[in-house]
């Protein structure tokens, strides 16, 4: 069972667009129907997220806080070590760890993975070894994607919809 999805940023929960601000403030665009998932994976689920960029922002730092990411690594480029140590804090092993990239630097989470995911507009190598490749390109709801494959895979696609009807 996955208890852990791993997320890139740029190019996976975003597309992969960095627009700069007259001032030099950065702005990213978030899919609102990734950010709902991911929040109740998060929180409903109680499941855990972690995001691992190569980059620092705090437009991030924000989404990372509001969609209640347990583990956020900025500025990481070694992103597989990132991952053994989370893994290794939460005392879980590769069958409980899903994984979204889109890029090269994301290749070196792929061993540490049960399953890895990439958007449809990933780049050749991680297609190439990726699981899934989603229908979904990178900002446009590729993480949703991936999270309802998890959960109608385990089974818990119902309990997540259901969620909602109770409200």
């Amino acid at each position: 069972m996955i208890e852990l999805i791993v997320l890139d940023v740029d190019g996976t929960m975003t597309d992969g667009q960095i627009v700069y601000g007259a001032e030099g403030e950065e702005l990213k665009s978030f899919n609102i129907k990734d950010g709902m998932a991911i929040k109740a994976w998060n929180t409903y689920l109680k499941k855990q997220s972690a995001i691992i960029t190569g980059r620092n922002s705090k437009i991030v730092k924000r989404r990372s806080d509001e969609l209640s990411v347990q583990h956020l690594h900025q500025g990481k480029s070694e992103k597989g070590k990132v991952l053994k140590n989370i893994m290794n804090h939460m005392n879980i092993d590769r069958t409980n760890v899903a994984i979204i990239g889109d890029d090269l630097n994301d290749l070196s989470m792929l061993e540490f993975a049960s399953i890895s995911f990439c958007p449809a507009d990933a780049s050749f190598e991680m297609r190439k070894r990726s699981d899934i490749i989603l229908k979904s390109n990178g900002g446009f709801g590729a993480v949703r994607e991936m999270i309802e494959i998890i959960l109608k895979d385990e089974n818990r696609y119902d309990d997540f919809v259901s969620h909602w009807l109770r409200q």
